[in-house]
């Protein structure tokens, strides 16, 4: 991550911060600086966090010179996490949803390049969890697209997913569980891979750096554990049994609650992180 990355006994380690999305009204008066014409809103944004988490793949299909375009824009170190479309994710039947997860996959998200992170695949709060249905989505997603290594995090919100057999099914096939910080449903920290996705939704609109800064010096340990190959102690998990201990990519974005504090939330926990 060059001058931005995390370092941790010496060692840098893999860790980016960022928030949903660069183009949001409020972020003009609380962000961006003033008179910043809207086509530099992604060149500013990415040079003050690390990562963005992409929610316009989730409504519609984007193509491959739109990619390359937020490739140029952004610096060397940065990455694009894309949220995959709710055409995959929205459905009755998981194991059906093949011809989606191939038609994104091929839409030109390796234009992306090394700035390509981890693929969201976010289940509605009504997704109950079907072991055997799961099981087949999971056969669906590729390990790679044109040569690049393809990461797959898995965003479910349904209570039938805090148990033991979901975190093992995600260990079996090399996805993350997202841990969401939220009151709005239960979510579990299990490490299931080499890298960790966590969401964290709690910003307040009072709070110029929308998270406190002890709440943020707590999240900075969590963040850094999780990097240097361990688990934090003080979050919840349902499987009893950890991770392989080893070095580990961080990916944490900071969304919803009062979206108009994230960027500062993710610059701030950068900050503390450095």
């Amino acid at each position: 991550m060059g001058d931005r990355a995390a370092a941790v006994g010496g060692e840098v380690l893999t860790i980016y911060a960022g928030m949903g999305g660069w183009t949001f009204a409020p972020w003009r008066e609380t962000f961006y600086p003033a008179g910043l014409p809207h086509a530099r809103e992604l060149e500013y944004a990415s040079r003050q966090v690390s990562a963005i988490e992409v929610n316009g793949t989730f409504y519609r299909t984007q193509s491959p010179s739109t990619f390359a375009k937020w490739r140029d824009e952004t610096p060397d170190d940065f990455v694009f996490t894309l949220k995959a479309p709710r055409y995959t994710t929205h459905r009755r039947v998981l194991a059906e949803a093949g011809e989606g997860v191939k038609r994104f996959v091929e839409s030109g998200i390796a234009e992306l390049g090394q700035k390509l992170g981890p693929l969201l695949w976010s289940f509605p709060p009504t997704k109950a969890f079907d072991a055997a249905d799961f099981e087949r989505f999971l056969e669906l997603l590729p390990r790679d697209v044109k040569g690049l290594r393809l990461r797959h995090a898995l965003d479910v919100r349904h209570e039938s997913f805090m148990t033991p057999a979901f975190v093992e099914l995600a260990r079996e096939y090399g996805a993350a569980v997202v841990y969401s910080e939220t009151e709005d449903y239960e979510s579990c920290a299990d490490v299931t891979t080499d890298f960790v996705y966590a969401r964290l939704k709690r910003c307040a609109s009072a709070v110029n750096t929308g998270y406190r800064m002890p709440a943020l010096e707590t999240w900075a340990a969590r963040v850094k554990r999780w990097a240097d190959g361990g688990e934090p102690e003080d979050l919840p998990r349902v499987a009893s049994g950890k991770a392989k201990k080893q070095k580990r990519d961080v990916f944490v974005f900071f969304i919803a609650g009062a979206k108009e504090r994230a960027p500062a939330a993710a610059g701030a926990l950068l900050a503390l992180l450095r």
